[in-house]
């Protein structure tokens, strides 16, 4: 059985979701995605990644501002469709729109219902050393990510895996969850069950100020941070007036004082008797250099202290 699908998704984490449900014999009637944006110093319009594959895919492309006006709404009514799948789209679906007759409103939420309901869950997670995260498909409800669910699928955190290899192994879980999961919904299988909102968690949007290292924290922790906010924002440290952006990291036991460099190749003593070997790095308006690479024209040497620099 075919069914009328509405996409509504913009990153690269939604791309292989859209991928998956093209090739299956569900008709996608429409997609929804953020605007084209300026980029960079040029101020050339880019669009979504979302966006560039609906148009590869020769489907119809919708980026309105917003979705809370009647003209939007009354599109979406005309298109019909019998569910719409929602995947960090980046906009807050009004009331209006999620309580149209005969349209179901899924969303798939990367994270482990009702732990880390918002923006960044991925990030949240890693930074947070959580041992497991996944997916959560609900359905979708004017509060944030409050839903009841109907199914989770999780897996586990790997040692030193940083947001983009989780993102993408959750992407390809869901991809291939999502056929599934429909099936299940319009064969009345599925079963949604309300969340338990006390033990509810909020990953709130990273900003540029939440990466900055304070060599004070466990190296677990600020491992946690390099590896949840790769590759953008960033986790990083000042130096003579310059952000260096640690890339890639492994702990290790150096000793010496807090915030100090203990030998050439940027080995960093944090607060925990432990250290933060560096192993990829990036200066300020500079491209990624493994370490050696970075140390041989570098004035960040053997005892300086960075937190006092």
């Amino acid at each position: 059985m075919s069914f009328r699908i509405l996409f509504m998704g913009t990153p690269e984490f939604a791309v292989p979701i859209l991928k998956s449900i093209h090739n299956s014999n569900n008709h996608i009637l429409e997609v929804f995605t953020q605007p084209p944006k300026k980029k960079d110093r040029g101020q050339k319009v880019q669009v979504s990644p979302i966006h560039e594959l609906a148009n590869n895919l020769k489907i119809k492309v919708r980026h309105p501002l917003s979705l809370d006006n009647e003209n939007e709404i009354d599109h979406i009514k005309k298109l019909k469709p019998d569910i719409a799948i929602v995947v960090a789209y980046g906009k807050i679906l009004p009331k209006s729109l999620l309580n149209l007759d005969k349209i179901l409103f899924i969303n798939l939420h990367a994270s482990l219902l009702p732990k880390w309901r918002g923006a960044a869950p991925i990030q949240r997670s890693i930074m947070n050393l959580d041992k497991q995260t996944g997916i959560s498909i609900m359905k979708l409800e004017e509060k944030l990510d409050s839903g009841p669910v109907s199914n989770i699928y999780k897996i586990k955190l790997g040692k030193n895996e940083n947001a983009e290899v989780i993102s993408n192994r959750l992407s390809l879980l869901a991809s291939v969850k999502i056929l599934d999961n429909v099936s299940d919904i319009f064969d009345n299988k599925a079963k949604f069950i309300p969340q338990d909102h006390s033990k509810a968690t909020y990953a709130k949007k990273i900003a540029k100020s939440d990466g900055k290292i304070d060599w004070n924290d466990d190296a677990t922790k600020i491992l946690g941070k390099i590896n949840g906010l790769f590759s953008t924002p960033g986790a990083f440290f000042n130096f003579n007036s310059e952000r260096y952006k640690i890339l890639k990291a492994e702990i290790s036991k150096g000793v010496g004082k807090i915030g100090e460099v203990i030998n050439d190749k940027l080995e960093i003593v944090c607060g925990n008797k432990q250290s933060i070997k560096i192993l990829i790095i990036q200066r300020q308006g500079k491209k990624p250099q493994k370490i050696e690479e970075f140390m041989l024209g570098s004035q960040i040497k053997k005892g300086t202290i960075l937190l006092s620099a």
